[in-house]
C-alpha cells in the first residue's frame, strides 16, 4: 500500500501550476465605463463573451457595429454581439481574442477574476489598455 501512496503523492506534486484554473469568469458583467453589460459564457472547451445589454441611448432600430473594419459587418446590432472568442485558461487568467465595437478593433485579451471584480487588457500590436468590469448578480 505505500508504494500506491507515495505515487499518488508523486503525482499530485508533479501537477504544474500552470494546469490548475484560473477563477471562472462566467457569468454577467457591468462594464465600468456604465455603457454595458456583458455575458461570459461556456463556448465548447472555452469562454466567449457577448454584449448582453446596452445601457447607453440607441438611435431607432438600436445601435449597429458602424466602425467595424469589414463594411460587410456594419449593419449588425451591437447587442447580442459576440465581442470574446476563444478564451482559454492560461495560469491564474484567460486569454483569447477579443473585438471592441466602440472603436472597431480586434484585439488579444487578457482577463483576471479576483472577488466580484474582472480586469480585462486588451492590447493592439503594443498598446494595451486596461478596464474593470463588476460582477452582476
Amino acid at each position: 500500500m505505500k508504494p500506491f501512496l507515495i505515487a499518488a503523492t508523486a503525482a499530485l506534486v508533479a501537477v504544474p501550476a500552470s494546469a490548475v484554473a484560473p477563477p471562472s469568469i462566467t457569468g454577467r458583467w457591468a462594464t465600468d465605463d456604465g455603457k454595458a453589460i456583458v455575458d461570459i459564457y461556456a463556448c465548447g472547451a472555452k469562454l466567449c463573451g457577448k454584449v448582453h445589454k446596452l445601457l447607453i441611448a440607441q438611435p431607432a432600430g438600436g445601435q449597429r457595429d458602424e466602425r467595424n473594419p469589414d463594411k460587410a459587418k456594419r449593419t449588425r446590432q451591437v447587442s447580442g454581439l459576440q465581442i470574446y472568442w476563444d478564451l482559454a485558461a492560461d495560469g491564474n487568467s484567460w486569454k483569447g481574442q477579443g473585438y471592441s465595437p466602440e472603436d472597431g478593433r480586434y484585439y488579444k485579451a487578457h482577463l483576471t477574476a479576483r472577488g466580484g471584480k474582472m480586469t480585462m487588457k486588451g492590447c493592439v500590436s503594443v498598446f494595451c489598455k486596461t478596464v474593470t468590469w463588476t460582477k452582476m448578480g
